[in-house]
């Protein structure tokens, strides 16, 4: 019997697996799989893939920051409708509500530092209901969504004792 929940957390890891290859490190049929897939993206548990990037390695320049919004809710919509408004926009890669002293989490994506102050000011402290902002800038990622930035490479082979 397929375990969606290893299926899942096999694809969250390396999103590059085959049906072929799932079907074999799980034990079940490729139709067994390529079904489950199917159900999968049809109850929005699958939302899409991402290829991790390090940038660092790249002649591209961007900024990365972390901005935390306070906001007043809103009537019968808390604060769902500044989400929404929030991460329609493309510098927005990731809107997250928090607990704690602040309510909103922003993660942006742009070309300078200049470009985040202004999309600050001119697009998300403006909103009716927007209290305050903080904004945090990533100076080195070390770690991102399970994979590690390390400048050195590493050996991955598992060692195989006969």
């Amino acid at each position: 019997m397929l375990d969606r929940y290893e299926l899942l957390r096999l694809i969250e890891h390396n999103a590059r697996l085959t049906q072929p290859e799932l079907a074999v490190m799980l034990g079940v049929s490729e139709e067994e799989i390529a079904a489950e897939f199917a159900r999968l993206h049809d109850e929005n548990i699958i939302l899409g893939y991402t290829t991790v990037v390090n940038w660092d390695r790249t002649k591209r320049e961007a900024v990365t920051a972390l901005i935390e919004v306070r906001l007043n809710p809103q009537r019968d919509q808390g604060f769902d409708r500044i989400a929404r408004h929030l991460y329609q926009f493309p510098q927005v890669s990731s809107c997250y509500l928090m607990s704690g002293g602040f309510d909103l989490m922003l993660i942006i994506e742009d070309s300078t530092l200049r470009e985040v102050a202004s999309f600050i000011s001119n697009k998300v402290a403006p909103i009716d209901g927007v209290v305050s902002t903080a904004t945090h800038f990533i100076l080195k990622k070390y770690k991102s969504n399970g994979v590690i930035f390390d400048d050195k490479p590493t050996d991955r082979r598992e060692a195989v004792i006969l």
